[in-house]
């Protein structure tokens, strides 16, 4: 999209001295603001909170940082922008109460980058070793918030994500999409690496350029990609596949860059919580239902959204725990549970199923690096 000029303001000429003083003040004036901005912020959370919303609203503060990019003229870029912002409204939130976030570690994993994508590195990220102990976590009450992945748009879906969905009553309250450019990384040459380590979905969107420019190595799965690279720092002839984060924490050389297969591989991670997301206008809802195991019972269910003129997003099945061949169904369609049309869809779908649950309602994002 273009963006519209707009008049900036003019830099001062004259020599180096005098550039450094217009310098330093535009500094001091800038620390001001953001710490008025911070004021401002948390007496708008607070007041909001004794009106009955939340304290915590991470809606609002994605819905004003997504005003801020779109306000930028440049010359910093949308990137820089972003990250500004997402720190101060992360150390804004901290004024209000510490906020703690679960999600699948160690430290620059990529579910690690997507929760500092959302929540900004001044929220407490709370690394735990799978995906159901994200759920556990929050279930618990330990933390806030989780974020784990849910779909990959190589690989499809995260079963042990839907699974989850299954065993614990959480919420979805919010999606980060986040482009996934996978760095070869190791401590010495590229043409001595005879392992490559990273997690079985990383390994799987990599495999072409693997096999194209490593034919001599062998590929070792691990539980993340961030223990690969770890690996990778200890190992002779070790190489691993991982975020180029992971790399610089680990004093590793990037071998290779962007190896994925896939141009535009991106995940899709949910933000889990105990409440459900405000509407926007610009919504989805995801449910999970059971149907009868009998003929025509999944098409009689998905009549219920051509009939409502509901599109759906994304739909997958999954086995049900404990059954030999019954199955359970994820959808996500466009809308908020709240509109007239997603909620007599709803109540139609019920009529239908065994079981209906609604996962929770969240806006939309796009894709960031």
């Amino acid at each position: 999209m273009a963006k519209r000029s707009s008049p900036q303001r003019k830099v001062p000429g004259g020599s180096a001295s005098q550039c450094k003083q217009a310098l330093d003040k535009v500094d001091r004036d800038l620390v001001r603001l953001l710490n008025e901005h911070a004021r401002l912020a948390e007496q708008w959370a607070r007041s909001r909170s004794e009106e009955g919303g939340l304290l915590h609203d991470p809606q609002a503060e994605q819905s004003l940082l997504q005003q801020v990019v779109e306000s930028n003229r440049g010359p910093l870029s949308e990137r820089c922008v972003r990250a500004v912002f997402r720190e101060l409204i992360s150390g804004t939130r901290t004024l209000l109460k510490p906020l703690r976030v679960a999600y699948l570690g160690p430290t620059y994993s990529y579910s690690h980058l997507a929760a500092i994508e959302r929540f900004g590195s001044s929220a407490e990220l709370v690394p735990v070793a799978t995906i159901a102990a994200v759920f556990e976590e929050l279930n618990r009450a330990q933390v806030n918030f989780g974020i784990v992945p849910i779909e990959n748009s190589t690989d499809g879906r995260i079963v042990d994500t839907l699974g989850m969905f299954t065993r614990l009553p959480v919420r979805i309250c919010g999606e980060v999409q986040l482009r996934i450019h996978h760095f070869l990384l190791g401590k010495g040459e590229r043409g001595d690496v005879l392992e490559v380590y990273s997690k079985p979905q990383a390994l799987s969107q990599c495999r072409e350029w693997v096999a194209k420019h490593l034919p001599q190595a062998r590929t070792i799965e691990m539980t993340s990609t961030a223990a690969a690279a770890q690996l990778a720092a200890e190992r002779p002839g070790a190489a691993a596949i991982a975020s180029l984060q992971a790399g610089v924490n680990y004093g590793l050389t990037v071998l290779a860059d962007n190896i994925e297969d896939n141009k535009n591989n991106i995940t899709r991670f949910a933000v889990i919580g105990d409440h459900e997301g405000r509407r926007t206008g610009r919504d989805k809802t995801a449910a999970m239902f059971e149907i009868q195991h009998t003929p025509g019972s999944l098409a009689d269910a998905m009549t219920v959204f051509k009939r409502n003129r509901i599109n759906l997003t994304w739909i997958e099945s999954f086995p049900m725990p404990n059954t030999e061949s019954e199955y359970l169904f994820f959808v996500e369609m466009e809308g908020h549970h709240s509109d007239a049309k997603i909620k007599r869809a709803l109540a139609a779908l019920q009529r239908k199923t065994e079981r209906l649950e609604i996962l929770g309602s969240y806006a939309k994002s796009s894709p960031v690096e």
